[in-house]
C-alpha cells in the first residue's frame, strides 16, 4: 500500500504511467529480462543461452536478441574463426536495470511464497 504522502498528483500521475508503458515496450514479453539477466552474469553464446533460459525457442531467442541489440542493452560480437563464433555481451546500458531486476526478482519470491501458502491453506480446506 502506498502512504498518503506518496500519492502522486495527476500530472505526475500520467507521466508515471508514460514512463512505464515506454520502459514495458522496450523490455515486456515473458523473455528479454531472462535473456539480459543471462547475459550480464557473462557473455554468452546464442547455444548457451538457450540452456539457460529454459523454454524459449530458437526462433524466438533469436528475435529477442535482435530487439535487445537494438535498443543497446546487449552487443552481438563476431569473430572470424572456423566456424565464426558469435559471442553475445551486456552493455553498460543493461547494467542500469541492475536495481529493477533485483527489486522483480525480491517481489517474485514474495508473491511465489505468497501462492504457495495460500494453496497450502486451500489444501487443508
Amino acid at each position: 500500500m502506498i502512504p498518503d504522502d506518496n500519492i502522486l498528483g495527476k500530472e505526475a500521475c500520467a507521466d508515471s504511467l508514460k514512463y512505464v508503458i515506454d520502459a514495458l515496450y522496450v523490455l515486456g514479453g515473458k523473455w528479454k529480462l531472462p535473456v539480459i539477466l543471462c547475459i550480464v552474469q557473462s557473455s554468452k553464446r546464442f547455444n548457451e543461452i538457450q540452456h539457460e533460459v529454459s523454454g524459449i525457442s530458437p526462433k524466438v531467442l533469436a528475435q529477442e536478441l535482435k530487439d535487445l541489440e537494438m535498443n543497446d542493452f546487449i552487443r552481438r560480437n563476431v569473430y572470424p574463426t572456423t566456424p565464426v563464433s558469435i559471442i553475445y555481451e551486456a552493455t553498460e546500458y543493461s547494467l542500469t536495470l541492475k536495481n529493477v531486476l533485483r527489486e522483480l526478482s525480491t517481489w517474485g519470491e514474495q508473491h511465489r511464497e505468497r501462492i504457495r501458502r495460500s494453496m497450502s491453506k486451500k489444501a487443508y480446506l
